[in-house]
């Protein structure tokens, strides 16, 4: 079993700051890409950011020059910087991993349960 919890949300003024954490553990051999994603009230889960094994990162451009991912492959956790927040950045935050469990086998994506952010004055 793979299992990856979030950390780091809350709520903050519009402007600041929040670093959310996404930590996988369990029966792990790799892990390949991994991303952050949000899902806001009444809409479709959206990409925010992903980040290869190798640090090639991707952002959407809802996050484009605000948020930065980043992640320690050493500790198996992925990392969300989120600057100059706006309020439609209020969502549920969920990090995702494909992950491969016994060598030689398809990674298969696992997700994680969620944070909610909410920026609000």
């Amino acid at each position: 079993q793979v299992q990856l919890v979030e950390s780091g949300g809350g709520l903050v003024q519009p402007g600041g700051s929040l670093r959310l954490s996404c930590a996988a553990s369990g029966s792990i051999f790799s892990i390949n890409a991994m991303g952050w994603y949000r899902q806001a009230p009444g809409k479709q889960r959206e990409l925010v950011a992903t980040i290869t094994r190798g640090g090639s990162t991707y952002y959407a451009d809802s996050g484009k020059g605000r948020f930065t991912i980043s992640r320690d492959n050493a500790k198996s956790t992925v990392y969300l910087q989120m600057n100059n927040l706006k309020p439609e950045d209020t969502a549920v935050y969920y990090c995702d991993a494909a992950v491969t469990v016994v060598r030689h086998t398809s990674p298969r994506e696992y997700w994680g349960q969620g944070t909610q952010v909410t920026v609000s004055s």
